[in-house]
């Protein structure tokens, strides 16, 4: 049947149908919300929180930002049973349930009086930004576009680049504007959360175009007079792979260790610039700085990177990206003034941009919507043990040899390590059925 034939007593179907645009683009808006309000619970964000924290509360700063590496760790045994319930319930029902869970344990920090509770709410928050909010976004935006699913991709990207810049500094006016309360900040993040992403969940959401009666990127297949198809929309031409025949590839693998690697230079990058430009002589403001010029390489990033998906193969892309962050990794050694640093920075944020946009869309590019969110869900935990090994092996070098300058030609071999599973790879092919 086809899918524009659809009725639906859903109010949204009618809507969908009357908008003078595709809707996936407000699907898009609505994806773009959670990931903006996943940094509540991001390192940059809590990075404000952890000098009045620790005075306040006579907690040590490692505590604190444990509560981040733990959640990560936990993070790798979440995202399977996050992929199955966005398999099994759609990015709707995952998406409103996590803004929501996010927003009510970040707020709930205002109370806060012990390590074991800080750790049990801010991990669940952080659980929310590593599993279910990475996840479920992506794979919705991938369910809407297959011909446009680079650039619409990108603008989850540019999404959470903004979030990444604007979070903390949510935090230091909350904080500023309650005299330095840093309770107060938590609870008006936590409500922050909910204003801009719950009613842009519960109320624009589709799990996907057919559940309102369109196509993926509003296409439409052309027939001739006698009602026989002549060509296929995009998302016909895709093949539909499940969980259990994916695992049976070596793609998938193949593609899940390319994002452990990936995200290890990621994170390694990430957690421990900051003390590595203070080492080498830059202030501590310029170093922050050089923080939020990277998440404004980000943003542009995301959109290079995503248009450049709809032009070029999606393998080459990915290992343009790769290529890109290992380059940059060593760019930092390099790093003599405030110029540099930014310089640096921003570069390397442009390559994050391409981790926030390719990796999604190079699995749903080899295997099909149909079960994207289960086969996301199995391949995730690469990515959260990734991001773990970067940056404990990159504070494990630094505690060994006393500096970082081994640590960035680490991470251009992981990138170069990554590029070879990339060219080794090929695109499944289904057996055919007799």
């Amino acid at each position: 049947m086809n899918p524009t034939s659809t009725t639906s007593t859903d109010p949204r179907a009618a809507f969908a149908q009357r908008t003078p645009f595709f809707y996936g683009w407000a699907v898009v808006l609505a994806a773009g919300s959670t990931m903006f309000v996943r940094n509540a619970a991001a390192t940059l964000t809590i990075a404000v929180f952890v000098f009045p924290m620790s005075e306040d509360l006579g907690w040590s700063r490692t505590m604190i930002v444990g509560a981040a590496a733990a959640a990560g760790a936990v993070s790798m045994f979440v995202s399977p049973i996050a992929g199955w319930i966005l398999q099994r319930y759609g990015a709707r029902v995952l998406m409103a349930s996590s803004v929501f869970i996010l927003g009510a344990v970040i707020l709930s920090l205002r109370w806060t009086t012990s390590p074991i509770s800080f750790y049990l709410l801010f991990g669940a928050g952080r659980l929310m930004f590593q599993a279910p909010l990475q996840i479920g976004g992506s794979t919705a935006v991938a369910q809407w576009f297959v011909r446009m699913r680079g650039r619409s991709s990108s603008m989850l990207g540019v999404s959470h680049s903004l979030g990444m810049g604007l979070f903390p500094l949510f935090a230091q006016l909350f904080m500023n504007a309650s005299d330095g309360d840093w309770r107060m900040a938590w609870f008006w993040m936590g409500i922050s959360v909910w204003v801009i992403a719950l009613p842009l969940t519960l109320l624009v959401f589709v799990n996907k175009p057919e559940d309102v009666g369109l196509t993926p990127d509003g296409d439409t297949a052309m027939t001739d007079p006698a009602g026989t198809t002549q060509t296929q929309t995009a998302a016909d031409q895709e093949e539909q792979w499940t969980l259990k025949e994916a695992m049976r590839t070596p793609a998938m693998w193949t593609l899940a260790l390319v994002g452990g690697l990936v995200f290890l230079i990621h994170t390694g990058v990430n957690i421990h610039q900051a003390a590595f430009l203070r080492d080498h002589g830059i202030s501590p403001s310029i170093a922050a700085s050089a923080l939020t010029v990277m998440a404004g390489g980000t943003a542009v990033g995301s959109i290079l990177w995503g248009n450049l998906l709809d032009r070029l193969p999606v393998k080459i892309v990915y290992s343009m990206t790769a290529a890109w962050l290992g380059g940059m990794s060593l760019l930092f050694l390099l790093v003599e003034s405030p110029a540099m640093a930014f310089t640096a920075a921003a570069l390397f944020g442009i390559g994050l941009g391409g981790l926030l946009v390719v990796p999604p869309v190079a699995i749903a590019h080899y295997f099909g919507r149909s079960s994207l969110g289960a086969i996301r869900g199995a391949t995730e935990p690469f990515v959260s043990g990734g991001q773990a090994i970067g940056a404990i092996g990159a504070g494990l070098i630094f505690d060994y040899t006393g500096s970082y300058e081994r640590t960035f030609p680490t991470f251009t071999v992981a990138a170069i390590l990554a590029i070879l599973l990339l060219i080794a790879t090929r695109r499944p092919t289904k057996p055919v059925v007799e």
